[in-house]
C-alpha cells in the first residue's frame, strides 16, 4: 500500500525584505512502515523554531510539534509524540520532520512555519 505525504511550498514576502520558507520534497510517496523525512528551510531566520502542522483534506491544521535548534527534543501537540514524530536540524535554519513507521493515517499535507521577529508575525503559506 502506498501512502502519500504532501508538503506545501510556503512563501511570504515581508516589508523588511523577502523571507521565503521552503519545504522539500513537495510530495512524498511511501509504503506502509517506511520513514518519512520532510525538510523545511527558514531562509535568513536563524533564531526561531520550526513549527510543524498536519492538515487532513478539508480539516483544520493540527499542531504536530515545535522544535528550536537550542533544544534537545521537540515540544509536541496534543495526540503527537515520540518516537512516531520527531524533528532535528542541520543548521539554525534547516529543520526536518521525521515520521516513523508511516501508515494510512499519516497521509496529509504537512507544513512548517516560523516566527519572523522583523515583522512580528508567523511566516507561513
Amino acid at each position: 500500500m502506498l501512502i502519500k505525504l504532501c508538503l506545501l511550498i510556503t512563501a511570504c514576502t515581508c516589508v523588511s525584505g523577502a523571507v521565503v520558507v521552503t519545504q522539500n520534497p513537495p510530495v512524498l510517496t511511501l509504503s506502509k512502515g517506511q520513514m518519512a523525512t520532510l525538510d523545511c528551510n527558514l531562509a535568513t531566520i536563524t533564531n526561531s523554531a520550526a513549527r510543524w502542522y498536519k492538515q487532513i483534506h478539508g480539516g483544520v491544521p493540527q499542531f504536530v510539534l515545535y522544535f528550536h535548534h537550542s533544544n534537545t527534543s521537540p515540544t509536541y501537540g496534543s495526540g503527537y509524540s515520540s518516537p512516531k514524530f520527531n524533528s532535528n536540524h542541520k543548521t539554525k535554519s534547516d529543520y526536518s520532520l521525521i515520521i516513523s513507521n508511516v501508515d494510512v493515517d499519516d497521509s496529509a499535507v504537512y507544513y512548517c512555519k516560523t516566527w519572523d521577529s522583523s515583522v512580528s508575525e508567523y511566516v507561513s503559506q
